[in-house]
């Protein structure tokens, strides 16, 4: 996955947008994240998707404005729904961050129902 810095600034939060150093640690680690998920999302079923349920991650560099940040997340552990990933990320120069990442493969109707209920008074 690749994206720019200064798109990437504009989703997130207005902490991570107020810091002088562009290339903040929950960018870097949304990106991760992303791939990860784009990695497995040919092989989920029709109604799964998969969330983050761990994260690891070693913030390496920063990353000026307009550099593009690239990651890669390989498959390390599959063990049932738990899927483990090895992921890191780069700009234009640097290897930016690195670290593991876990996801479980969850059915989207029964999450969405959970969450549903949640908000019922």
């Amino acid at each position: 996955m690749r994206k720019t810095l200064a798109l990437l600034l504009l989703l997130a939060p207005a902490s991570a947008r107020a810091l002088p150093v562009p290339a903040h640690d929950r960018i870097v680690i949304l990106v991760m994240e992303n791939t990860a998920l784009n990695a497995i999302k040919p092989f989920l079923e029709a109604g799964e998707s998969a969330v983050g349920i761990a994260v690891d991650i070693k913030h390496l560099a920063a990353t000026p404005l307009g550099h593009d940040v690239r990651a890669t997340a390989e498959v390390v552990g599959v063990d049932g729904k738990r899927i483990e990933f090895k992921v890191s990320a780069r700009d234009n120069k640097d290897e930016i961050g690195r670290g593991s990442h876990q996801r479980i493969v969850i059915d989207l109707r029964s999450f969405n129902e959970r969450l549903a209920r949640k908000n019922v008074s």
